[in-house]
């Protein structure tokens, strides 16, 4: 009798294809492969959005629960609860988690410790040629910002602190030419006189100062100014119902003589001007040092998720006209 393979030649086919197969799944994967993006990333990024959206929804909802529970109202709740009485016990920031999935990889960028700071998708921004980063408390502590420049090829970084008079060591003399430094404040109104000392001036001013429409990363931490100066930089934004002018957030809360009430609607102005916490976590060095029981400094990183900045849209690709086709292929719309 012809063996198998002679009678059914469909059968030395198969045999070929299963051993192809077993040897492409068992060829060692290159460990040294980049895993880097390119500027047109995953094209199911909308959906990503929009479920990332319905996750915090139910937060929202969960929220308003959580108050009606230790409350019955805003003001029946307490910041931090003294004692044992009501149990199970909590802290205010268990109302406000970071419950936002970035879309992006979320990485750390800066020291570990004080000085570090959350950024959801920092590939969406490494070959942008238009990147603008805008740091507010610096601090002689630049390893924030080093990384930025480390990671992107034409990010330009603006540093502004009345305090110090020039970035942290950690800035690459190599990479100085991208960055910018000022000393001034960040506040709610222009105040930058003859007299005044030092100068503040609010986003506004300095991005016309700086010739800028757009801000793809914002680094606030202004020592609990971030209430005053950030309500009166969001309000006229929900009002004329326009995006806010920067694509995410890195800011540092110090929740110092407030209420939670006050708290509360301070924060629910974020979230209407369409921030939303992607990533959080305690400043514990401070409540090391206070030891007082309570840990009322924290770090936040938001997404914008109004407008079409970077990280919630893919750019639009220009449509060459009938001369350029055959001489190169489209680009991205600068």
């Amino acid at each position: 009798m012809a063996p198998a393979w002679q009678r059914n030649p469909r059968y030395i086919v198969f045999i070929l294809v299963a051993l192809a197969t077993t040897f492409y799944l068992l060829a060692p994967a290159d460990v040294d492969a980049p895993l880097r993006p390119s500027f047109y990333p995953d094209s199911d990024l909308p959906n990503r959005v929009a479920r990332s959206d319905r996750i915090y929804n139910k937060l929202l909802l969960d929220r308003k629960d959580l108050i009606k529970k230790f409350g019955p109202t805003p003001n029946d709740v307490a910041l931090f609860p003294p004692n044992k009485d009501p149990w199970p016990a909590y802290t205010v920031w268990d109302f406000f988690p970071a419950a936002y999935n970035c879309p992006h990889e979320v990485q750390r960028l800066g020291a570990l410790g004080d000085g570090g700071k959350w950024v959801c998708g920092i590939t969406r921004v490494e070959t942008k040629p238009d990147c603008i980063v805008y740091s507010f408390g610096i601090n002689y502590e630049s390893s924030f910002e080093a990384e930025i420049l480390a990671n992107t090829e034409h990010c330009q970084i603006w540093g502004y602190d009345f305090s110090v008079n020039a970035f942290g060591p950690q800035i690459p003399r190599a990479q100085a030419p991208r960055t910018h430094f000022r000393p001034y404040g960040l506040a709610g109104a222009d105040k930058h006189g003859p007299d005044d000392n030092p100068k503040m001036y609010t986003l506004e001013s300095l991005m016309k100062m700086n010739g800028h429409t757009h801000i793809d990363i914002l680094k606030v931490d202004i020592e609990r100014w971030e209430f005053e100066t950030l309500t009166t930089l969001i309000k006229p934004y929900i009002a004329s119902n326009k995006p806010l002018p920067f694509g995410q957030l890195q800011l540092e809360i110090h929740i110092w003589n407030l209420s939670f009430a006050e708290y509360l609607t301070w924060w629910e102005t974020l979230e209407t001007a369409g921030l939303r916490p992607f990533w959080t976590e305690p400043n514990l060095v401070y409540q090391n040092y206070n030891r007082d029981g309570t840990s009322d400094l924290a770090e936040y990183s938001f997404l914008n998720i109004k407008g079409d900045n970077i990280f919630i849209k893919d750019p639009t690709r220009r449509l060459p006209s009938d001369g350029e086709y055959g001489r190169h292929a489209p680009g991205p719309t600068p």
